[in-house]
């Protein structure tokens, strides 16, 4: 039987024991686009819907063992990073991105949480500001992440168009300011900013507790589909279509917040 053709993404991310984010919910997003998911690993944590009661972080020489082995063997059509944790993992995985030949790079900066927690100390976010923006063909921060990255307050659609300004002078080719922590009628409201294109992309908020991994999730949609081909603002359209479709079938699992149904059209 001849094999059947298909695009491949690399997720460089973190585990969810719980499964509702991280490596396992971007391996669900890309086999939802029919694209073959590989990873590398940066850390190992204990989560569940309740939250996080433990992080094991990987050496640095793990994390590049692995991207090297996908990378070695197979065409990475598209890569999404995650959570890095540490600036010597930030540092490893900016070189190995430099040195191998690999598909447009969507970074999630997982910096702060949606709820403004901080995750990452301030030599690590120097690092990712230094060495990975430059490299990120997308970058995908909320709101926090965004007023870290751009020094200043964002509360209303033009203070995410004035950060997303800020944020693509250091290096991206293109932000998206995310929206989901926003109050109002700006919740799930996100702006795209290329350096010529300036858009908001809007969607009907959907309202469920249920919404862990939607950040992983959404990164993970805009990886798969520019490895499919997808131009980038239009991935990150096709992206935002499938994580807010996901986010009316979330999954009864757990007792805090649930995950969202990365495979919905099987949910009956």
């Amino acid at each position: 039987m001849t094999p059947f053709p298909v695009a491949t993404a690399l997720t460089i991310a973190g585990s969810d024991s719980g499964g509702g984010a991280g490596i396992q919910a971007d391996l669900r997003t890309f086999s939802f686009h029919r694209v073959h998911g590989t990873s590398a690993l940066t850390a190992v944590t204990a989560q569940n819907t309740r939250g996080v009661t433990r992080v094991d972080v990987l050496p640095p020489e793990a994390v590049a063992a692995q991207v090297e082995a996908v990378a070695s063997d197979m065409r990475v059509d598209a890569v999404k990073v995650g959570m890095l944790a540490r600036r010597d993992i930030i540092e490893t995985v900016a070189e190995r991105l430099s040195a191998l030949s690999l598909g447009p790079v969507v970074l999630d900066p997982v910096m702060v949480s949606r709820a403004g927690s901080r995750l990452i100390d301030d030599a690590a976010v120097e690092a990712l500001r230094t060495l990975l923006l430059p490299l990120a063909e997308i970058l995908t921060p909320n709101r926090h992440e965004a007023r870290l990255l751009a020094g200043m307050d964002i509360e209303t659609l033009e203070d995410m168009r004035e950060a997303a300004r800020r944020i693509h002078r250091q290096g991206p080719k293109a932000v998206l300011v995310k929206g989901g922590g926003m109050q109002g009628a700006l919740r799930g409201t996100d702006v795209w900013f290329d350096g010529v294109s300036l858009e908001t992309l809007a969607v009907e908020p959907v309202e469920t507790p249920n919404t862990h991994g939607t950040g992983c999730t959404l990164s993970a949609a805009i990886a798969a589909r520019l490895a499919l081909g997808a131009a980038p603002l239009e991935a990150v359209r096709q992206g935002k279509e499938y994580v807010t479709a996901a986010l009316r079938y979330p999954l009864a699992v757990g007792h805090g917040n649930g995950p969202i149904g990365h495979f919905f059209p099987l949910i009956p």
